[in-house]
């Protein structure tokens, strides 16, 4: 069984409206240029598809997609968007669930790595994603750098947007790993809704560790899907790591 929290139909229900500007065209496309490349006209299998957020504007773009999601009500609100036939969903977590076929591509966003709270499971997600890749394919992740150098000595919060519609944190607990985001959002009537979403951070290094032991090799460290160079000052980056072109799943 994963560690990782199973969003609920209500937190699928709100999923997509309180995620605002990450559907924005502004946000997705970048994202979808990036993974078109490196898809470079093979399937691509995104790991923690949810509501289809990337998954259904790549499709569009013409890269054979497949997913696989934990939460069934994520899958649901997907599926009022694309069908099964055109983009295919295997429901399960990305450490262990295996789906048919090779692909060019497997690839995961929007820090959804650390969704798995342990250290073991994350391994076993680099060594799923290498089963998954063709030789030489690439394996993509997005993910927040852990913002620990903003945390004055004593403190174990560090919020990451403030705004008239929402208010969000994060915790950590500096021995283990685990962190919480917790967020409020203002509802029309002017209370608030509060939810919150269980992670384990992980470091570039720690990352590239996991790889190596998955037989991928590093390829790219960027700032963003833009392609900014990745520097010590980065809050994030989109990684990428290859497999081997002699070696099979």
């Amino acid at each position: 069984m994963t560690s990782s929290d199973l969003w609920t139909q209500d937190q699928a229900e709100h999923y997509d409206d309180l995620s605002g500007e990450m559907f924005s065209a502004g946000k997705i496309d970048p994202v979808v240029d990036f993974l078109v490349e490196k898809a470079e006209g093979g399937r691509a299998l995104e790991f923690a598809s949810g509501t289809g957020r990337i998954a259904v504007p790549l499709a569009r773009r013409g890269v054979p997609v497949a997913g696989i999601e934990l939460s069934p009500p994520m899958t649901g609100k997907l599926r009022e968007k694309i069908s099964a036939a055109e983009l295919p969903v295997v429901t399960g977590d990305m450490a262990t669930t295996r789906v048919e076929g090779e692909f060019s591509l497997v690839y995961l966003v929007f820090n959804t790595i650390g969704n798995l709270r342990t250290q073991a499971e994350q391994v076993r997600c680099f060594a799923n994603a290498a089963r998954h890749l063709a030789p030489g394919g690439r394996f993509v992740i997005e993910v927040l750098v852990p913002p620990l150098r903003r945390l004055p000595p004593g403190q174990v919060g560090v919020p990451f947007e403030i705004s008239e519609t929402h208010t969000g944190f994060d915790t950590f607990d500096l021995v283990t790993q685990q962190a919480t985001s917790h967020h409020f959002h203002r509802e029309p009537g002017g209370g608030y809704r509060y939810g919150d979403h269980h992670f384990r951070y992980v470091w570039p290094s720690e990352l590239d560790l996991m790889a190596q032991l998955a037989g991928l090799t590093p390829e790219q460290r960027l700032q963003d899907w833009d392609g900014t160079p990745f520097t010590a000052d980065s809050e994030r980056h989109v990684s990428v790591w290859r497999k081997a072109q002699g070696e099979s799943g």
